[in-house]
């Protein structure tokens, strides 16, 4: 049996998310504001819309803190770890510094010859 979820829709309307999360607009609102991986949009009209990652984010979010149990600092860990993958490792700050002064010199020589005229034929 297809499930709503299983639609293959790109995108749905708050009102959709809610009905299919079974949970009221200003919790899914809430928790966008709570959890920066959340990321709604906005249609045309000014409605929000969700990707299906989003939804997908949102019934796992249920689950981990109505069916688990799980504080919502909790729920928010495991959802980076299932997500995001684990968080990225943390670089001394020297390592940070060089690696930016490289990708800033690369840029600078890209913008360089961007700038030259191509050679006429």
């Amino acid at each position: 049996m297809k499930t709503e979820k299983d639609t293959g829709k790109l995108f749905y309307r708050l009102d959709e998310v809610s009905r299919i999360a079974e949970l009221e607009p200003k919790i899914i609102e809430r928790w966008e504001k709570e959890f920066p991986f959340l990321h709604a949009g906005q249609a045309g009209g000014g409605q929000k819309i969700f990707r299906q990652r989003d939804l997908d984010i949102i019934l796992r979010l249920k689950e981990l803190l109505v069916k688990e149990g799980l504080t919502l600092a909790g729920a928010k860990r495991k959802i980076q770890e299932e997500y995001e993958g684990r968080s990225a490792e943390k670089l001394h700050p020297d390592r940070l510094k060089k690696a930016l002064v490289e990708v800033r010199a690369e840029l600078q020589n890209l913008a360089a010859s961007l700038k030259k005229k191509p050679p006429r034929l």
